[in-house]
């Protein structure tokens, strides 16, 4: 009987044991799997700002130019810079997914996915123009979770993460308070595209309506809205590359980042960047008929 109640015990004894293991085992691997954003906000700013220094050994050098398909220019520049960054990811983080803009897109097994690239506003590169930017976001779905805009030949970084705040090379960035559409500066990219892409009237009457209009655009655009420089940022036409890191820096600014028609969105191929006060008067002006 004593042996009986013995063996019952150390069995019980080692199930106990392995059921303790086992749970550390999971808590490990979830901990492996799921860094806290801040380490991996940590991560994108040094990954961005080995990408940015090799862009700026080419940078008003003279690089020779490539035209892709769509004719968009390409430079060694642009694809060092994403391999750096590929490079990095898959050292650090080899279950996560990658999308780029030079070399498409690598499904990982995790839930989560980098998107990149390496130089938004390369119009501005090779013309020696330092408005340029290393883009890189991590997404989980259609949300970004950390966002980097750094922008190497001007030495400004700005990155968030969500709940962390936005940061602009160091301090506390935020929107601006500008609540009037008369006191508001409106960026663009360009100014051809709104005409091709049907949004050419919609364009016109938020150019009536505000106070100055730059085109100080691509990603140097957002950066100028997140830290409350300018008020309004719009592109008729957006890849998500393009945009990434916008939706949480906004977010964390106290800005919105929505397609044309409002919704919150990194994929909606179009995008409206605002300093919050002035959404919905800009969704007004530009739905109007």
């Amino acid at each position: 009987m004593f042996f009986v109640q013995f063996v019952t015990i150390c069995l019980l004894f080692t199930v106990q044991i392995a059921t303790i293991l086992s749970f550390r085992a999971y808590l490990h691997t979830v901990t492996l799997m799921t860094p806290p954003l801040s380490t991996l906000l940590e991560f994108a700013l040094d990954a961005a700002w080995q990408a940015g220094r090799i862009t700026l050994g080419y940078f008003q050098s003279g690089v020779a130019v490539e035209r892709k398909g769509d004719n968009s220019p390409v430079t060694i520049a642009d694809k060092q810079s994403e391999q750096k960054l590929r490079s990095l990811i898959q050292e650090h983080w080899s279950d996560h997914g990658m999308i780029g803009e030079e070399y498409g897109e690598q499904r990982g097994t995790s839930p989560l996915t980098w998107v990149m690239d390496p130089i938004d506003g390369t119009k501005s590169f090779i013309h020696g123009v330092p408005l340029y930017a290393v883009l890189l976001a991590l997404t989980e779905g259609d949300r970004s979770l950390v966002g980097v805009a750094h922008f190497p030949a001007l030495n400004e970084t700005v990155y968030a993460a969500r709940g962390l705040g936005c940061y602009w090379n160091g301090r506390r960035a935020r929107v601006s308070g500008a609540s009037e559409l008369q006191h508001a500066a409106l960026l663009a990219s360009d100014i051809d595209s709104f005409e091709r892409k049907g949004k050419g009237a919609a364009f016109k009457r938020l150019v009536d309506a505000t106070y100055i209009q730059r085109t100080w655009g691509d990603a140097y655009g957002y950066a100028l809205v997140a830290t409350g420089r300018a008020e309004i940022m719009v592109d008729p036409v957006m890849n998500v590359w393009d945009c990434a890191p916008f939706g949480v820096i906004m977010e964390e600014a106290g800005g919105t980042f929505t397609d044309w028609q409002g919704t919150p969105t990194i994929y909606g191929g179009e995008s409206i960047c605002t300093n919050g006060a002035l959404f919905n008067a800009v969704m007004q002006t530009v739905t109007a008929r």
